[in-house]
């Protein structure tokens, strides 16, 4: 059974991704931190379109939790190759560094940087073992041009782009590919709170993009045939910034 892990996949951009994977014939294993109603959702809507996963809690900014749940996991399951990570798990907790609260700086950097450190490493060991891997993080247009009150997300992403392209090189010899992908401005609950019609002026395509349209790059970078294709940054803002 071949499986890819999903992390923050119970909404949102990660929805779109855990159902495409699924597509994809992948067994999906949908990470979640706390909302288990939309994760049981989601994974409902994969096997409705004849797909299969499982559930799996955890906080990817815990380290002794991604052990016991993830790592159980990978020991329990030797025959089950975890041939896709998805790094897509996320926080934002905006603001001006001069008013940034000590809190605000630690809570997006362990959510966003350490956790892509922690569950990578983990899963690592197995693609290694294979030989074989594809690994594909969530970044985002903060993390390539910055943004103003986003010192700390900004830092997060933009560390996780420095991470994407030095893993890379060290595990491309085994098989193993490490890219990213950077969305703009996509249409989930961590945008709602903007103004879309204001913001829709600055882009070239004149829209917000789609979870859907993540996920399909997502896919092209996860898939066998991109296995030339590494330490790379696909960039999916509709023009905006490149």
């Amino acid at each position: 059974m071949k499986c890819a892990l999903v992390t923050g996949g119970s909404r949102g951009i990660g929805k779109s991704i855990c159902i495409k994977m699924a597509a994809m014939g992948y067994y999906v294993l949908v990470n979640y931190k706390g909302n288990e109603e939309a994760a049981k959702q989601t994974l409902a809507q994969i096997k409705e379109k004849g797909g299969n996963g499982e559930l799996m809690r955890f906080d990817v900014s815990d380290r002794e939790e991604i052990k016991k749940v993830l790592g159980v996991w990978i020991e329990n399951n030797s025959d089950n190759a975890i041939e896709v990570l998805v790094n897509n798990a996320g926080i934002k907790d905006d603001g001006l560094m001069i008013f940034m609260k000590d809190e605000q700086w630690d809570s997006v950097l362990k959510t966003n940087l350490d956790g892509f450190f922690q569950v990578t490493r983990l899963v690592l060991h197995g693609m290694l073992t294979k030989k074989y891997g594809r690994i594909v993080n969530v970044v985002s247009l903060s993390g390539l041009k910055g943004l103003p009150g986003q010192t700390n997300y900004s830092a997060a992403k933009a560390g996780i782009i420095g991470a994407t392209k030095a893993l890379a090189q060290e595990v491309a010899r085994k098989g193993i590919t490490v890219n990213a992908v950077a969305p703009g401005f996509i249409k989930t609950d961590m945008t709602e709170g903007l103004n879309e019609k204001e913001l829709q002026m600055l882009i070239p395509a004149k829209r917000f993009g789609t979870a859907d349209e993540v996920a399909h790059a997502v896919a092209f970078l996860a898939s066998p045939e991109s296995g030339y294709i590494t330490a790379h940054v696909l960039s999916i803002n509709g023009g905006l910034y490149s």
